[in-house]
């Protein structure tokens, strides 16, 4: 049986409606995440994929339930995740499952509902995008192991600060913009027994998930955000002298 558990969820609206997009993801954002994650992480993981066309969104009990890391790409379709499965999902989160929210998905409501706040940011896309270096800023992190310095996207959608987040348990990447703006474009969280990881190159008009040192990223916070070996549950709350304070 595999050690990792793994499914790439994305909403899969771009490369079914806009012929370009889908020039650049033959098999959708998802199946180039998923070609990755398998090449790099090999028979020690399971890959499944799942779109927010699917029954549930391809998120029911039962599915992550057998899903030890979820990866999360949206982009225009944010509102139409159903709010029933925002919460199954946060559950298993708390309960120990590992998130991994891409790109813009910093405006998924699963992210903005586990991280509390409005997860804006700026950003600009000129045409034909602009070049950004992802720094590694924290080299001995499991999730940079390995990785370039810096790592070189030649086209990519600007992102830039304030980025309205909690200040991160861990910040493992800054990136730099040809304009001059910098972002936090690597970072991790801590939700109950769950670890979130946040990583934002990955624009649908570019092809940066066949990027190796993006994928590296991927395959490293999977292993990084995979949870502990036991039963999964959130944390138990108890208060035995409820009641009886102030004492």
């Amino acid at each position: 049986m595999p050690a990792l558990r793994v499914t790439v969820w994305n909403e899969g609206v771009h490369e079914s409606t806009q012929p370009a997009i889908a020039a650049v993801y033959p098999t959708g954002i998802h199946g180039a995440i998923a070609e990755g994650l398998t090449e790099l992480l090999g028979p020690d993981a399971s890959i499944r994929t799942a779109t927010l066309a699917d029954p549930e969104h391809g998120l029911s009990e039962e599915v992550l339930a057998q899903t030890d890391v979820l990866l999360w790409w949206g982009h225009i379709a944010h509102d139409q995740v159903a709010d029933e499965v925002v919460e199954r999902v946060r559950q298993h989160v708390l309960a120990g499952m590992g998130l991994i929210v891409l790109h813009s998905g910093h405006f998924s409501k699963i992210f903005i509902r586990m991280l509390g706040t409005t997860c804006s940011l700026a950003w600009r896309n000129p045409e034909g995008g602009e070049r950004e270096l992802v720094w590694n800023v924290n080299p001995t992190h499991p999730i940079a192991e390995g990785i370039e310095q810096p790592i070189v996207i030649e086209a990519q959608e600007m992102y830039g600060e304030f980025f309205d987040i909690p200040t991160p348990d861990d910040l493992v990447f800054i990136s730099s913009f040809t304009g001059g703006e910098v972002f936090r474009s690597g970072v991790t969280f801590t939700r109950g027994r769950g670890k979130i990881f946040y990583f934002s190159p990955g624009d649908q008009e570019y092809p940066v998930y066949f990027h190796p040192q993006v994928r590296r990223v991927l395959a490293n916070g999977v292993r990084w955000a995979a949870p502990v070996a036991g039963p999964r549950r959130a944390p138990e709350v108890s208060n035995p002298d409820a009641g009886v304070w102030p004492r």
